[in-house]
């Protein structure tokens, strides 16, 4: 199948050693990093639908709503204001800017100060969106929490690949995904909670309850190891070692040491890595970096997450029920995640995605044609109970899809892919590419709603269908293959081979680099 070409590295490259507690523990740690973007993400779309809240500082919008149910006039618009939709994307322009200044922290002073920084500057956001009197403090606020997600999102799913062994990387790097999924559903259920609170504030304790995520990954990165990648890459090669020892377990080492001193000595002929990932033999990984998180967010499932509360509302929920309606939503993302985990070093990427895209399509075509039979065109109608049930069940079908594909290999894969010397570069354009199409849907989505209606899920689908032939034809299988050694991956491909020149591929000393009669390279061990 064209896509699934797969390296032979001779069998030398499975490293010896275990998943130790200390690694498994570190991993976790890392892993809350991605408490903050998934409460955020959650946190979001249930305020935007507390009548509190919107009275305060979006009073158009709920005038606007109160006038819909009165007159059941067009349930499509009555949530376009772009004032409301800048209060919620606002979070992602900042991301999309700091995660570039992250990969400077990152590289300079290691993944862990870049997860403490965003920690940090995420529990001043929440701070500042709790108290908020007026729209600049709750932008402000929205600010300081995007800083927080850009560190964050850029530092954590590289620590966690340079962490995990070879074998158990794609399972170590999902628990970021998995991460995000319990922020998400911990941030439904406490809207829902606090929707109930009399005297109407509480949105300000959904706010500011971001602040205990933001302070677990603070703490946590206090207290977490650097990867011995990061210390070979700042010159700290007896720490790495001994670092490397302990990650592992075992003292036998030696080849996977020479493997990540050589991909440092590679990375240090690098002064400008933002210029050298241009390059042609970049080609493949730059191509990823930029096509996996601008697909992930066409995928819709960001539209299904921010705006839950604010979806289902529209198709006729009650406050309450719409609320609750997104906490089985989150449920399904949690355990859908889990999926992946045990899977993804089994089965692959490549099957994940082929697999999540197909399921994703066949639940966009049938919920969109399900709202389009009620509301039609013109926005107006009254849904049976058991009719919206039918309506959720295919939203946490497709959600399922998402979170076991596209999901949390949105993250792995790219995280993955990149040799050192671009690293760091490499997952940052992957983290901006990421928030500004989250920062794009987010603005677009309620003007879309209302002016596509219904055939908004079918403009999604179009996209999974794209995205998904896109994978089938050129994304090779990485699953197992050591990270420094990624470079063969594509040097064996179809089509991104062509690329790759056999001078440009680099290996630990005792491999050696052999054409197997059919233009494809392979790495072998040396007697």
């Amino acid at each position: 199948m064209a896509g699934g070409a797969v390296v032979n590295t001779g069998g030398g490259k499975d490293y010896p050693g275990k998943l130790t507690m200390f690694v498994l523990f570190a991993c976790i740690v890392a892993a809350t990093g991605g408490l903050i973007f998934g409460y955020d993400i959650g946190i979001s779309g249930g305020v935007t639908s507390m009548n509190p809240f919107l009275m305060k500082f979006f009073p158009g919008v709920y005038h606007k709503e109160q006038e819909a149910e009165r007159n059941q006039s067009n349930q499509y618009c009555k949530f376009d204001s772009q004032l409301l939709t800048m209060f919620t994307s606002s979070l992602y322009l900042a991301a999309l800017v700091a995660s570039f200044f992250a990969a400077t922290v990152s590289r300079v002073a290691g993944r862990k100060w870049s997860m403490f920084a965003g920690g940090v500057t995420f529990l001043v956001g929440a701070a500042l969106n709790g108290a908020a009197k007026n729209v600049l403090m709750l932008i402000l606020g929205r600010v300081l929490l995007g800083i927080g997600v850009g560190f964050a999102n850029q530092s954590v799913p590289v620590y966690l690949s340079e962490m995990a062994p070879a074998r158990l990387r794609g399972m170590l790097n999902i628990g970021f995904q998995l991460m995000v999924t319990i922020g998400i559903l911990c941030a439904n259920l406490i809207n829902y909670g606090t929707s109930k609170i009399k005297g109407g504030w509480g949105w300000r304790v959904s706010l500011a309850l971001a602040a205990v995520p933001a302070g677990i990954i603070a703490i946590g990165a206090l207290f977490l190891p650097d990867t011995p990648n990061s210390l070979i890459d700042r010159g700290y090669t007896d720490d790495a070692k001994k670092m490397l020892r302990r990650v592992r377990g075992t003292d036998d080492v030696e080849e996977e040491y020479s493997d990540l001193v050589a991909a440092s000595d590679e990375s240090k002929l690098v002064s400008h890595p933002w210029r050298n990932i241009l390059q042609r033999r970049y080609r493949p990984q730059l191509t990823f970096a930029i096509a996996i998180p601008f697909f992930q967010q066409l995928t819709g499932i960001n539209v299904i997450m921010f705006y839950a509360p604010v979806l289902f509302k529209t198709l006729g929920f009650a406050d309450d029920a719409s609320l609750m309606s997104a906490v089985i939503t989150g449920l399904v993302n949690v355990f859908a995640t889990f999926v992946s985990i045990v899977t993804v070093d089994r089965l692959g990427r490549r099957k994940l995605f082929l697999q999540g895209g197909t399921q994703m399509l066949a639940c966009q075509i049938v919920v969109g044609s399900l709202i389009g039979a009620k509301f039609g065109f013109t926005g107006v109608a009254d849904i049976p109970r058991g009719y919206a049930a039918f309506v959720v069940f295919f939203i946490c079908a497709y959600v399922a899809g998402f979170a076991w594909s596209w999901g949390p290999l949105g993250w792995l894969v790219p995280s993955e892919i990149f040799p050192l010397e671009i690293r760091s570069a490499g997952q940052s354009i992957t983290v901006s590419m990421n928030m500004l199409c989250t920062f794009i849907i987010a603005q677009a989505f309620l003007p879309m709603l209302c002016r596509f209606k219904f055939m908004l899920f079918f403009f999604f689908g179009a996209w999974v269908i794209v995205m998904t032939l896109f994978v089938a034809f050129f994304l090779p299988e990485t699953k197992n293959v050591p990270i420094e050694e990624m470079v063969l991956v594509w040097k064996a491909h179809w089509y991104w081979g062509r690329f790759i020149r056999d001078e440009d591929v680099h290996v630990g000393a005792d491999v050696e680099m052999r054409s197997n009669g059919n233009g494809k390279i392979q790495a072998a061990k040396l007697p």
